[in-house]
């Protein structure tokens, strides 16, 4: 946690290092890649669907879901559709390749994603509805195996470092009430009490309601590794269907 600690901290001080887009490039290497998470990782996929389901993580509920979601991907006609993945430890901001017009901003909510073993080309998350408490796996075409795989990984290490960020923020907030109570109390006669308000870290608030979110994370002191089964807490690739689909292969 240290290391992500530190490396949470360069991010924010470094905030212009431009962005790396997968999907495009030879150099697709996750590991060596220079990215940081807070300016965003860029992943340009294919989106097969979405389907709903009844529990936020599990083997056997993302088994079934990927299933539904490709056997309706099958049976339809049209072409599916190119999408952009920015992943941050804000969460996933989808958007329209071609359009770029934004389809949907999926905050750090996140209970599930995986990268599918056996069709290995399929990367798909759990998460909750915006618009009500249902959970929604959304599944999506990569053009590679390392790609799917480099999208978990990001996902997962995102969200170490979001949890990280904001438990540096809470400590912050905690040493900051004594001395904005106290001002608050006895202003100075040359400062306006009205104007003065807590110092907000520049990316980060301990009021966004992560709380439920990074109660998630019960193995985040385990290292990140090149296994794409990474947890949120937990990421599984196991005994997933293949697709015979050509696109899939």
């Amino acid at each position: 946690m240290d290391a992500l600690k530190s490396a949470g901290r360069a991010i924010i001080k470094s905030p212009g290092v431009p962005r790396h887009t997968w999907g495009t490039s030879k150099h697709e290497n996750w590991t060596d890649t220079k990215e940081t998470l807070l300016e965003g990782m860029v992943f340009n996929v294919k989106y097969l669907g979405m389907t709903l389901v009844g529990q936020p993580k599990g083997e056997d509920m993302a088994s079934a879901a990927i299933r539904r979601i490709v056997a309706t991907a099958r049976a339809g006609a049209k072409k599916f559709r190119k999408v952009t993945l920015t992943v941050s430890p804000k969460g996933i901001v989808i958007t329209d390749t071609e359009t770029t017009d934004l389809i949907e901003n999926v905050s750090i909510y996140i209970s599930y994603c995986t990268a599918d073993k056996t069709q290995d080309k399929v990367f798909a998350y759990v998460s909750q509805s915006q618009f009500n408490e249902t959970l929604e796996c959304h599944a999506f075409l990569c053009q590679k195996k390392k790609i799917a795989q480099a999208v978990t990984l990001t996902v997962a290490q995102a969200f170490k470092v979001a949890l990280d960020l904001w438990e540096i923020a809470q400590e912050e907030e905690k040493l900051r009430r004594p001395l904005f109570s106290a001002s608050l109390s006895s202003p100075s006669p040359r400062s306006n009490p009205t104007r003065r308000r807590p110092i907000k870290h520049d990316s980060w608030d301990v009021e966004d309601g992560l709380e439920d979110a990074f109660s998630l994370a019960e193995s985040r002191s385990e290292p990140i590794s090149d296994n794409a089964a990474l947890s949120l807490p937990e990421v599984s690739t196991e005994n997933l269907l293949p697709v015979c689909n050509n696109e899939f292969k």
